[in-house]
Formats: structure tokens, C-alpha cells, sequence
């Protein structure tokens, strides 16, 4: 017996057997995700993967039925070979079966010996990514049988929480789209996919007792070009999901074992609901579905007593559409600017006592009371919030579970408190930075992120107490499409970095190595190719800025430096202060890799 923990090679790939005249390939078990134990019967018959194979399940277990049939039609998709699926869970063949010993929920066991496969699990989730790493070892191999080497695969997620966000507001995608992303979230073992459904730019969900929000909140007159240049392109824009396709796309996650969580975005990123329904804003209207991007100062009146029903009303409604346990509330960028001068929130705001002090305003309070009333609605009727980190500004709802995006600390601070937290800063997990040289690139919001850093990850401070530890949740990719306009776009931006987050969310630290991971990534960005998927040509990376990672020599290498007097260099962006001229490193594509240094008139930050 052979144990491969993780890093340890296969050798596997590609390669040929002559076997009764019949042509065979080599299944290869080093996958994305790598499964956290490997151990390979060196000396042991492989199992033979034909058209005779049969695939069974437990009788009466409609989801391992289901899961049966994924396998068939997985195999028939790489092989072109199509396996009978039948009840019962004995004899020669590939069997999947409840039970093993995986002590983790979502745990399995795929044992391959010359007679069977077995995948076994204690849940059907378990047993799907069983099946779902049986799928990646097999090659695309039309008409030729394929060898599956004995082995035995114990494996397990890392974190219960692996997401990823999909902004359809801002750029619509349709059905078709959608569910093409989840089956990508299947294949890399994420299991919540969640989804930005409302912003400024475009409300689109319908809710029946609200017909305006996608009547009037689901269309812009136009949309602007490039980073709000002042140009727009003239085209009317819109597009929304009826409850009915909603409910489809749901249960098509659920098959797949992916939980659908909704984001319904407030008090800011209201825009386009203040649009349909002026009532709700602070100065009244009128509004327009917001055809630029960025933050409005439009937001929901926090005085408003109207504004509570409606929060009320659309989550009595996104809860019948999504059976999910969270629901997403947002809660981020809002501006203050309206309630400062609102008659109606400053009265809130003295008929709740709210006092400002020394950590936040009564304005940022204001807000946590509305994010207390939307979970108290979602906590009456057995739902849990999610909400962006700054709900933690003014006070954090009693049951919040908080997503860090602004860095880590917001998700620190919530573990601090004993709230959960899904780790997903924008410096690893915004997929809609450039992930290479921005000149080879599509245009981005902006920003610098690579695979390897992507990679790099590590969601659990070294300095988080073992007590603590349980209460990171999990991880989350985000992809927000204010510069993705399609689909095709959307993939390219996703893989194969999503790809390096799944193995963060799934594998442990200790199997990890980046060179290991990027070989299995070159291969499978060209399965992904052959699928039919658009994803970025890593083999073609360009990588970092020259001079960025390694240090050059210039001139100024080890020169004195001096600032005049009204020369200072901006503090948030000091490049490690006075060295950073003269030390030889320059800066990478973009300023958010903290190698730039700034200079602004000391009166603008001072």
C-alpha cells in the first residue's frame, strides 16, 4: 500500500494499457479539490470501467437515485459510455451506499478494487462529492475503457460553509447562465450559492404583492460606458426572475446538493425599489434605476414606518421562494447623507434614545435598528441573517452571522463576539479584479488578483484562539458584474480562480502547495475548454509587474530621500515609508498591493 497524503504525485495520467485487445486510459486521482488522504494498492488490479458496468444505489433513496443518475450521465459526458442505474446495493459494479466512517456530515469514502467501487457517506451529500471526485479522475476518453487504480480515498471538507456570489443586478444573467455556474459550484464541492438579486442598478426578483419593484426597478434607460465616463451607450437595459424560475433554479441547486441563499440589499442599494416606490426614500423622488455604478446616497427612509412593511413584505415573499436557512440582508455602503437630514430618521432617531459615541454615529446605529428588524421578521419565521460587515457598525443583530469583506477584521470581530463569520475579503476572493496584466485583460473594476494569491488564503488567523476556530464558518468567492456584461465574461472571471478558493474551502492547509495545485489547474482549465466553458488561459499568464516581486536596480537604489514640506506621502498608501523610492521593489499592476506610494495635498487628509 502506497499513502499519498495530498501533495504526493500520481502517476497516472494519460496513461496507456493494452487490455483484451481493447484499448484503455488511466483514471488520475489528483484532483481540485485535492482529497485529504489518498492511499493507493500498488500491487492491487485496477477496476475496469466498461460499458457492462452497472451503477447502484440503496433502493427506496430517492437522492442516491439521484445521485446514481449524475454519475450515469457524468460518465456518459467523458466516456461516451452509458451504464445501466438500478436499486440495490450488491454484486460487481460501482455502488453507493450510506454509512463508512467519515465522521464529518459531507465526509466520504470512494474504495476501488478490481470488483467494485464504493463510494459511501453518511449523507447523499457525502456520497455526491464522492462521486464528484470519481468524475474528475476519469479522462474525456471517447470509445476506450478506463482504468481506476486501486485505492482508498478518505476525504472531508475543511469549513461546512464554500460559496460563491453571483451579482445579477447590475448585469443580468438568465436561467441557462445560472445554472451552468452551479454546476460549476458542484463539480469544486461548494455548497452555497449566493445570490445578488437586488442594487441601484436593477431589482430582479419578482415579488407578486410589489409588482412595481420588477415592472419599473428591473429597467435602466441606459447604462454608462466604462468607468463612469460620462458616456452611455443609449440602450434600454433590463431583465428579472419570475418566482417560478427561481423556484426552478432552487431546485435545480438542491438536486446538486447547493444551498441558494438570496441577497435582498439594505438600507443602501436601494435605488432601483425607491425608483418604483418614491415613498420610500428620504426626500420623496424622483428617482431613476441607476444607470452608472458605484454607492447612491438614495437609501431606504429609516423613519419611515412604510419602509419597515416593505422590508417586511419582500422578505414574506423572498421566504416562500427560498427554503434556505439564511437570507442575505446586506446591510453594506450605505450612505448616511439623506438621514442626517431627514425629519423622519432624526425623530426615529430621538424616539429610539439613540445616543452617538465614540465608535459610531446615531446615524450608524439608526441602521443597526434596521437590520435588527429584518432579522427579528426572518428569526419569527425560522430564518438567520447574513449581512455584509458592516452590520457590526452601530451594534450587531443578537443571530448575525457576518460576511467579511473589507479585509478579515469584520469576521475577527464577530467571531470575537461569539457571532459567526464567512471569510471572504476582497483582497482574495473578489473575482472581478484582473487576474493578470490589466493591458492583456477585459476592462475590471480595478484591481490585482491572481491564482496564486487566490490560493494563499488562509481564512483562520494563526492567532484565533482553538476556541474560537469553529466559529469561521467558511469562505466565499464574490464576483460582481459591473464589468461583465455577459456570461462568457462571467467565466472567465470565475475560473479558474474559483478553483483555488475550492481547494482553500475543501482541503487542509497541510496538503497544500501551489506548484502541485497550478499543474492541476493548467489540466483542468483545459477540460473546461473541451466542456465548452470560458475560462482564463493560465497557461498564458503573464504574472505581476516586473520588478514587483523581486527587487531591480536603478539609479536610486539606496539614495537618501527628502520630502518638502507640503511633499509628505499619503499614509494610507506609504509603499513602507521613506525606503520605498529607493529599495529597488516598484509597484504591481494596481496600488492595492500596498507598493505604491501616494502623494496628495497634506489639507485634503489631514
Amino acid at each position: 500500500m502506497k499513502t499519498l497524503m495530498g501533495l504526493a504525485g500520481l502517476t497516472m495520467a494519460g496513461f496507456m494499457l493494452l487490455s483484451c485487445n481493447t484499448e484503455v486510459k488511466e483514471a488520475n486521482y489528483q484532483i481540485i479539490p485535492l482529497p485529504q488522504e489518498i492511499s493507493v494498492m500498488d500491487q492491487a488490479a485496477p477496476f475496469i470501467l466498461s460499458n457492462g458496468t452497472k451503477i447502484m444505489y440503496p433502493e427506496g433513496n430517492e437522492k442516491m437515485q439521484r445521485n446514481a443518475e449524475f454519475l450515469a450521465s457524468y460518465i456518459k459526458d467523458l466516456t461516451g459510455k452509458s451504464l445501466a442505474v438500478q436499486a440495490g446495493t450488491d454484486g460487481k459494479g460501482i455502488i453507493l451506499q450510506l454509512g463508512g466512517n467519515a465522521k464529518n456530515p459531507e465526509g466520504y469514502q470512494l474504495k476501488v478494487t478490481s470488483d467494485q467501487v464504493v463510494i459511501s457517506g453518511p449523507t447523499e451529500a457525502g456520497v455526491f462529492y464522492g462521486i464528484q471526485t470519481l468524475r474528475k479522475s476519469i479522462p474525456v476518453a471517447q470509445g476506450v475503457d478506463i482504468a481506476l487504480p486501486a485505492v482508498e480515498i478518505n476525504d472531508y471538507p475543511r469549513f461546512s460553509y464554500r460559496g460563491a456570489h453571483l451579482d445579477v443586478s447590475r448585469h443580468f444573467f438568465p436561467v441557462d447562465s445560472v445554472k451552468r455556474f452551479i454546476d460549476m459550484l458542484a463539480l469544486h464541492n461548494m455548497n452555497r450559492f449566493h445570490w445578488h438579486l437586488t442594487d441601484d442598478q436593477g431589482w430582479r426578483i419578482e415579488i407578486k404583492g410589489l409588482p412595481e419593484l420588477t415592472e419599473v426597478g428591473s429597467k435602466r434607460t441606459e447604462t454608462v460606458i466604462g468607468h463612469n465616463s460620462g458616456k452611455y451607450d443609449g440602450k434600454p437595459y433590463g431583465g428579472f426572475f419570475t418566482q417560478e424560475e427561481a423556484k426552478e433554479i432552487v431546485a435545480y441547486a438542491a438536486e446538486r446538493h447547493i444551498t441558494v441563499i438570496p441577497e435582498i440589499d439594505l438600507p443602501g442599494h436601494m435605488q432601483a425599489a425607491l425608483t418604483a416606490y418614491p415613498n420610500l426614500g428620504c426626500t420623496g423622488g424622483p428617482y431613476e434605476v441607476w444607470k452608472i455604478w458605484g454607492v447612491s446616497e438614495d437609501v431606504l427612509c429609516a423613519g419611515n414606518d412604510e419602509t419597515l412593511k416593505f422590508i417586511d413584505d419582500v422578505l414574506g415573499e423572498i421566504i416562500q421562494i427560498f427554503p434556505s436557512e439564511y437570507i442575505h440582508v446586506g446591510g453594506d455602503e450605505c450612505p448616511k447623507v439623506r438621514w442626517t437630514k431627514c425629519p423622519k430618521c432624526q425623530d426615529r432617531i430621538k424616539a429610539l434614545g439613540i445616543k452617538a459615541d465614540k465608535n459610531h454615529t446615531a446615524e450608524e446605529k439608526l441602521q443597526s435598528f434596521i437590520i435588527n428588524h429584518a432579522e427579528k421578521f426572518l428569526n419569527d419565521h425560522g430564518r438567520q441573517i447574513i449581512g455584509w460587515d458592516e452590520i457590526l457598525e452601530g451594534g450587531l443583530a443578537p443571530n448575525a452571522t457576518v460576511m467579511s469583506w473589507r479585509g478579515t477584521e469584520g469576521g475577527m470581530k464577530a467571531v470575537d463576539s461569539g457571532h459567526m463569520a464567512i471569510m471572504s475579503p476582497g483582497e482574495f476572493c473578489y473575482f472581478d479584479s484582473y487576474q493578470d496584466a490589466p493591458d492583456s485583460q477585459p476592462e475590471a473594476i480595478g484591481g490585482y488578483l491572481p491564482l496564486a494569491k487566490v490560493y494563499s488564503f488562509n481564512p483562520v488567523p494563526d492567532t484565533l484562539s482553538a476556541d474560537k476556530v469553529q466559529l469561521v464558518y467558511g469562505v466565499q468567492a464574490n464576483l460582481f458584474t459591473e464589468y461583465i456584461p455577459t456570461p462568457e465574461h462571467a467565466e472567465m472571471m470565475i475560473y479558474p480562480r474559483i478553483l483555488a478558493l475550492a481547494e482553500v474551502a475543501w482541503s487542509d492547509p497541510s496538503v497544500k502547495n501551489y506548484d502541485d495545485f497550478h499543474a492541476r489547474a493548467l489540466k483542468e482549465v483545459e477540460a473546461l475548454k473541451a466542456e465548452g466553458y470560458h475560462p482564463f488561459d493560465l497557461k498564458n499568464e503573464i504574472g505581476n509587474r516586473p520588478g514587483a516581486d523581486q527587487p531591480i536596480q536603478h539609479l536610486a537604489v539606496g539614495k537618501k530621500v527628502t520630502y518638502g514640506p507640503d511633499a509628505a506621502y499619503y499614509p494610507g498608501y506609504s509603499a513602507g515609508g521613506d525606503s520605498a523610492l529607493v529599495d529597488g521593489v516598484i509597484g504591481g499592476w494596481t496600488y492595492g498591493d500596498k507598493r505604491w506610494q501616494g502623494f496628495i495635498d497634506k489639507k485634503e487628509w489631514m
